[in-house]
């Protein structure tokens, strides 16, 4: 089973076999629908569609609806539903996640890359607390080299955090804890691959 679409509920704590209080991500990951089959004769690689989660006909844009009609008339193993059973059958002990960090908007070098600033308030610094500094040579290049740490957009941004630790799995509410964080704010999407 290569993964799973799900939503973030949130973070809790789990106490262990040895009585220590482990930090959790809570996932509810699907049930999800096969949509549709990809095979290397018609689409030149092979793998499954899945969708997750619900929505209503007047929020579906045409193009996709018309893609599930599509999907759901051909004689493929579609329709099949994939379900947090499938990882308890598997028996994987770890997992990775991926999903989209949350986002803090345009930051400085200090929020952004952990610089310290120019320096103390003396020494006619009175307005420089949180400003980069010097940013490159002088005569040679006479310009700011590609991929020097400024400031800009922070988060927001595709994470993938390899290796969780699965704590425990309810089958019959679709969760699956694990342990540690999971990239994302409550209630968004995120994919577990097994």
């Amino acid at each position: 089973m290569p993964g799973l679409i799900g939503k973030k509920i949130g973070m809790t704590s789990v106490f262990g076999a040895d009585g220590k209080n482990i930090p959790c991500t809570v996932i509810e990951a699907g049930p999800c629908v096969v949509t549709q089959v990809r095979t290397v004769e018609t689409d030149g690689y092979s793998a499954i569609q899945l969708a997750y989660d619900e929505t209503t006909e007047k929020h579906a844009s045409a193009p996709l609806m018309g893609h599930f009609k599509k999907a759901y008339s051909r004689e493929l193993k579609l329709g099949d539903v994939l379900t947090v059973e499938d990882i308890l059958k598997a028996e994987v002990p770890f997992v990775d996640v991926v999903g989209t960090s949350k986002g803090k908007g345009f930051q400085g070098v200090v929020h952004r890359h952990g610089f310290a600033g120019v320096g103390g308030k003396t020494h006619g610094q009175h307005n420089r607390l949180r400003h980069p500094g010097s940013m490159g040579a002088s005569s040679w290049p006479s310009r700011v080299l590609p991929g020097m740490r400024m400031a800009g957009h922070m988060g927001n941004a595709r994470v993938k955090v390899f290796n969780l630790k699965v704590v425990k799995i309810l089958p019959e509410n679709n969760i699956i804890v694990v342990k540690g964080s999971v990239p994302g704010a409550r209630g968004s999407y995120v994919l577990v691959e097994a």
